[in-house]
């Protein structure tokens, strides 16, 4: 298997803020570069039959002004698709709103020297009390993840073994060095204080590292 915080440290990651219909928003952004050319990255993010083998199943209307739902996950709408190059499509966990208050998107681009560089980015009104308590890694760390499961599929061209990956000491590792990374980011763009980021990067390792039950161990 692959050196996941290797693949965590392939990763650029940068905090900010921007508006939507739905009023003033955060914007989180990681960009990172795979050895596969831009027609094969392109493919495994958008055709329905492949995005299982790396992420969660999906179905829906897959055109633009279509809408999708993501097993177990969220929903949203397709806002705009230009093969190969961008992606943009609302990202809600629940009922639709009435205004864009989550957008999703994934930019592709040739990078210098071969393969194919991936930028994604999520923009959110976010409540402020969320923000306060988790910051940037309450989505962050799950977007690492899918990427990391994107590389680990454009590295083999296998399908991943979902119970292997979310069983894997590594994976634990993985998030809590995400929400670590996505602490940082939050340190580089807002100036908060040390203990002021670590009590979001700890409220965010807590999430997505909950402690293991050690109580059936004799």
């Amino acid at each position: 298997m692959k050196d996941f915080i290797a693949e965590l440290e392939a990763a650029r990651r940068s905090v900010g803020t921007g508006s939507l219909p739905a009023g003033e928003a955060r914007v989180i952004t990681i960009e990172r570069t795979y050895p596969a050319d831009v027609e094969d990255v392109w493919d495994a993010v958008t055709d329905p039959e492949r995005i299982p083998r790396w992420f969660l199943p999906v179905t829906g209307d897959f055109r633009v002004g279509g809408a999708f739902q993501v097993e177990g996950n969220a929903g949203g709408e397709i806002r705009a698709c230009d093969a190969p190059r961008l992606l943009r499509l609302t990202w809600v966990m629940g009922p639709p709103t009435p205004e864009d208050s989550s957008v999703v998107e994934v930019r592709l681009a040739p990078a210098d020297g071969g393969g194919t560089t991936l930028t994604l980015e999520h923009t959110a009104v976010v409540p402020p009390e969320m923000w306060d308590q988790f910051g940037p890694g309450a989505v962050g760390v799950g977007w690492d993840g899918a990427l990391l499961g994107l590389g680990l599929h454009l590295d083999s061209g296998e399908a991943l073994d979902p119970a292997a990956v979310l069983e894997s000491p590594e994976l634990r590792a993985f998030n809590v060095a995400s929400s670590a990374a996505w602490g940082s980011a939050l340190a580089a763009a807002d100036g908060l204080g040390e203990d002021e980021v670590a009590a979001r990067v700890a409220a965010t390792t807590a999430f997505y590292v909950p402690a293991e039950d050690t109580s059936a161990q004799g």
